[in-house]
């Protein structure tokens, strides 16, 4: 599928300069681009790139300084944000190249009593449990579970080998990647006099509210009574680990191989890189960012940038590397010192 430029000014509402009738029918980095690909630029250290990349199609952000040598024979669109309109673009590729699926194909198990929209697809060994309530337009792909009393919300998608087990609540306009296990049990014992562990019975759920990504072989854990609960709009990578009765606020990012241990409540609009690890209990602030593999042991009451173990303000703990580094020298002059 191929589009111009001017077909795609017009849908981004940009700026077009130079070849209107440049065609492109794939995408690529701006650096490595050839005349049937499409690029974008968002800062000032790729502009050199427009002067030799071949791409057919370019996406400028509004506000960089491109010169007349940077044009050439280009297709140039200046938009206000140009990664959010080769996001915009990028949807509706996807959707091109993988339209949604209808029917219900065979074999698959759906519960007697259970209702499948006109327009959902239900693909092959997918199991549907009792009084399950699907809304308009899901898409449920081979080898998904979904358990007794669970509801999924409208337009969600949920890729092969999900498993949300029963009286979970999926929101509308969700993706599950392949893998995710939504209310599995969370992870409680207590000692009896004796030193064995027994369990605690998890008899609550998890909610996902509404334009929620969860990304592949994460697990969210249902709650020992209550909630779990992912705010709208979450997006959590592949390989989390959310602990029971955890609540991530709206917005809210989390990266890969973060761990959240129980009753721990994330606000909204906060970033979790990778491997960050989170102690039950807590409370973190709202719009709150955690470096790579930080440890969050206590309360976070402040907005900011954190890192280290525990965490502290991101630039105590850089000041504070920089000592680490020098105490092999401090302890030899120490020594030296002593001798004397």
């Amino acid at each position: 599928m191929s589009f111009t430029a001017r077909q795609i000014a017009a849908l981004l509402g940009g700026e077009l300069y130079g070849n209107p009738d440049a065609a492109v029918s794939d995408v690529a980095p701006i650096e490595s681009a050839q005349p049937h690909q499409l690029s974008f630029i968002t800062d000032d250290k790729y502009l050199p790139y427009l002067a030799t990349s071949h791409a057919g199609v370019v996406l400028v952000s509004k506000g960089l300084k491109v010169t007349d040598e940077g044009l050439q024979d280009k297709a140039i669109i200046f938009v206000e944000n140009a990664r959010g309109a080769m996001a915009q673009l990028l949807q509706l590729v996807a959707k091109a190249m993988n339209p949604a699926r209808t029917g219900i194909e065979q074999p698959s198990f759906i519960s007697e009593g259970v209702t499948v929209p006109e327009d959902a697809y239900i693909g092959a060994f997918a199991y549907i449990g009792r009084n399950v309530r699907l809304g308009k337009g899901v898409q449920i792909y081979p080898h998904v579970f979904i358990g007794d009393n669970a509801v999924i919300g409208d337009n969600t998608l949920i890729y092969a080998g999900t498993r949300i087990y029963h009286d979970c609540r999926i929101g509308a306009d969700c993706i599950l990647h392949a893998g995710v296990v939504i209310g599995s049990d969370g992870f409680g014992f207590e000692p009896d006099a004796e030193g064995v562990n027994r369990k605690i019975q998890q008899i609550g759920n998890v909610i996902i509210e509404d334009d929620v990504e969860i990304g592949a072989n994460t697990t969210i854990d249902r709650a020992m009574m209550g909630s779990t609960v992912i705010r709208r709009n979450a997006k959590l990578d592949n390989l989390i680990q959310i602990g029971h009765n955890v609540e991530v606020g709206e917005s809210t990012i989390l990266c890969a191989q973060v761990g959240i241990a129980g009753s721990t409540k994330v606000g909204s609009h906060c970033i979790l890189a990778g491997q960050v690890g989170v102690t039950g209990h807590i409370e973190i602030a709202d719009h709150s960012v955690f470096a790579g593999k930080t440890g969050v042991t206590g309360n976070i009451r402040k907005a900011g940038t954190y890192s280290g173990i525990p965490a502290i303000d991101a630039a105590n703990w850089r000041r504070s590397m920089v000592c680490v580094k020098q105490l092999p020298d401090i302890i030899k002059q120490l020594n030296k010192q002593e001798k004397k």
